[in-house]
């Protein structure tokens, strides 16, 4: 399959991840967050991909904006849709994968939907059915304890029939060691969703062969990326990726643990960092406005983070003290004024860590999308937005990157 595939990403940061994946594959990718107005013009791609904020709302909602992302893609004539969840399936029994596919595939003609969120250069895969994090099983890892979607389960088909009534199936990895051959034969005997094992980039690959004429496809960065090998083609005209340049500053709300390793990384170098309290200042505006303040009273020391990553327990107290929703919105609103703010002083790159920091500042700037440059990590790509007056983005999810991302993202 040549033509043009669209890829529905259920986060912001996630959709960078898939869309890194397809570009480092020899795709030409473009990436919007949400879904673009029709009359958006498009330079040349292979591959279009629509960031959504859809993991965690409720389903009514991940469904219709799911849909109208397809409606969209359909009409530049996309001949493949992929749609991409993480790679920790974190979505509750109630949550959102299962009714997108359902939706995803009432749209589209298909037999079996191939899937795997197994990414081995993330550290996840898939075997017997269960997901891994590194050699720990994923309901015994960090992301047991997620404030959100915690994770209490790594049996991928159980958790997705708990969200579907359609048919769920396994192909494990003794059929995967045996080849193309006999993954397409164990594929077109089944219906429904087909989840199959994947312990090595080689597997992706091979499952990116079985996959490359199907109407839909589904999983992580890491099939996007076998996909991406079998679909490249003496046609897609990559040019070399450029690193942004200019000022700095970096924004985490990610509470993950990689992510607290890398903010206390930002702060052992010395670099100046200020806390976003919502206890303290629960008015987003007035919360804002003291990061700004402190910004414009910093001497030339380094790339600046403004935070609110926070420990388990202190996430929990300020949860306790001022509920879940009321103290996500604050933060997300202050961080995207700040966003603004830093922009508007010069600031030409923003690291952002954290799906909903990444979304609160691509959302508060008007960044309606942008073509994907280089890497700063695996997965992680500086994204160059359409249009004049915005600063480069690389938008981190909170799993994402080495200890050190943050600092070597933003440095000189």
């Amino acid at each position: 399959m040549t033509g043009v595939l669209g890829a529905i990403a259920d986060d912001f940061t996630g959709a960078t991840d898939v869309a890194i994946a397809f570009r480092r594959g020899g795709q030409r990718t473009l990436l919007f967050f949400g879904v673009p107005p029709e009359t958006e013009v498009l330079p040349p791609h292979d591959v279009i991909v629509i960031a959504l904020k859809s993991r965690a709302i409720p389903v009514a909602d991940a469904v219709s904006s799911s849909l109208d992302a397809l409606r969209w893609l359909r009409n530049r004539q996309t001949e493949q849709i992929y749609f991409k969840y993480c790679s920790t399936f974190d979505s509750t029994p109630r949550g959102n994968i299962g009714p997108v596919l359902d939706a995803l595939s009432r749209a589209l003609p298909h037999r079996g939907v191939v899937m795997t969120p197994s990414s081995p250069e993330h550290g996840r895969t898939q075997y017997q059915g269960h997901l891994f994090v590194g050699e720990t099983l994923l309901a015994e890892s960090p992301m047991r304890d997620h404030p959100a979607t915690p994770m209490t389960d790594s049996q991928l088909p159980r958790l997705l029939r708990a969200q579907t009534d359609t048919p769920v199936a396994l192909i494990t990895h003794d059929v995967v060691r045996r080849g193309e051959t006999a993954v397409r034969e164990a594929v077109d005997g089944k219906t429904g969703y087909v989840l199959v094992d994947a312990l090595t980039e080689d597997d992706l690959r091979l499952l990116g062969r079985v996959v490359v004429d199907s109407p839909l496809v589904a999983g992580a960065a890491g099939l996007a990326a076998g996909l991406a090998a079998a679909r490249a083609s003496a046609t897609s005209l990559v040019t070399e990726a450029r690193m942004p340049t200019g000022p700095a500053a970096v924004l985490s709300g990610s509470c993950s643990a990689r992510t607290l390793e890398q903010v206390a990384v930002m702060t052992r170098l010395g670099r100046p960092a200020y806390r976003l309290d919502p206890v303290a200042t629960p008015d987003p505006d007035t919360l804002a406005a003291g990061a700004l303040v402190w910004y414009d009273s910093l001497t030339d020391v380094g790339a600046p983070l403004v935070y609110s990553s926070s420990s388990p327990s202190d996430l929990k107290r300020t949860q306790e003290e001022l509920g879940v929703a009321r103290s996500a919105g604050i933060l997300e609103k202050a961080t995207g004024l700040i966003a603004i703010g830093l922009a508007e002083r010069g600031v030409g790159r923003l690291v952002a860590a954290g799906g909903e920091t990444s979304g609160a500042i691509v959302t508060a700037l008007g960044v309606r999308g942008g073509v994907i440059g280089a890497e700063a990590a695996p997965g992680v790509p500086w994204i160059h937005p359409l249009g004049d007056g915005h600063p480069a983005l690389l938008l981190k999810s909170g799993n994402f990157g080495d200890p050190d991302l943050l600092a070597t993202a933003s440095g000189s």
